[in-house]
């Protein structure tokens, strides 16, 4: 259990998650327009595929998707089957992740909730997933351990990530394809929220695996190549920063 007892994150959580509330909510509209226009390319079904490569069947499952923004995983996944509720702090993401997914017919429940803190019964998901989500949160061994306690008996986490505070300043920001329309002062934004989370200075996702090790998750495997399945091409939703996945079963 030491890993857990040598990090000591940030008591100024609700600051940090007000400035997070507020940078997602300044960006829910293009995100979800983006989100759109990802829905109705070839990277949907890379995304399906990549989640079946360690979840063969979650075109199946109870699904939570935390941080689930404009509810990108809760259509790919939802209009192949899944039961899916998506989570996510800023209530304009899911007001739009509403609307997006009214526009394409697919059925998902959206809730307004903290993923520190999911409002939901021990066991009740097959599979916790999330993209993109894990660099924001102050405190993200709380998460896991939350997320550990709502799913099932041979349950599976699936989280996709980045370093992207460590890469912040190793390439021009204006080279992040998805990121091209943003101003400069919504970088900036982004830059200083980077500071102030404690997440950013760890190495991931090798922290990451020591501590649902920590927490009692089994079988973990970690994957750093999933950026050349997901970005094939320099489209219009590339990212350069180098993304990993973690797929731990309860």
């Amino acid at each position: 259990m030491g890993i857990l007892r040598d990090i000591r994150f940030t008591d100024e959580s609700s600051e940090i998650k007000t400035k997070v509330k507020s940078y997602w909510t300044k960006r829910a509209e293009s995100f979800s327009e983006a989100r759109h226009k990802e829905l109705h390319s070839a990277q949907a079904q890379c995304w399906y595929e990549e989640i079946c490569r360690s979840v063969p069947d979650a075109g199946h499952l109870r699904v939570l998707d935390v941080g689930c923004g404009s509810g990108f995983f809760a259509a790919v996944l939802g209009s192949r089957g899944a039961a899916v509720t998506g989570i996510d702090l800023t209530p304009d993401m899911i007001k739009d992740g509403r609307a997006f997914l009214a526009r394409h017919k697919i059925e998902a429940e959206l809730l307004v909730m903290d993923a520190e803190a999911p409002e939901f019964p021990d066991g009740t998901f097959d599979l916790v997933i999330s993209r993109n989500l894990t660099w924001t949160l102050p405190d993200p061994i709380r998460a896991y351990r939350e997320w550990h306690r709502v799913l099932k008996r041979g349950g599976s986490l699936l989280v996709f990530d980045a370093e992207y505070a460590k890469n912040f300043h190793h390439y021009d920001q204006k080279q992040n394809i998805a990121h091209k329309d943003l101003d400069d002062a919504l970088l900036e934004e982004c830059h200083d929220i980077y500071h102030m989370l404690t997440m950013s200075n760890l190495s991931r996702p090798t922290w990451d695996e020591e501590v649902l090790k920590d927490i009692g998750f089994g079988r973990i495997v970690t994957d750093t190549t999933v950026s050349s399945r997901i970005y094939q091409e320099k489209n219009q939703f590339y990212v350069p920063d180098p993304l990993f996945s973690i797929h731990a079963v309860k």
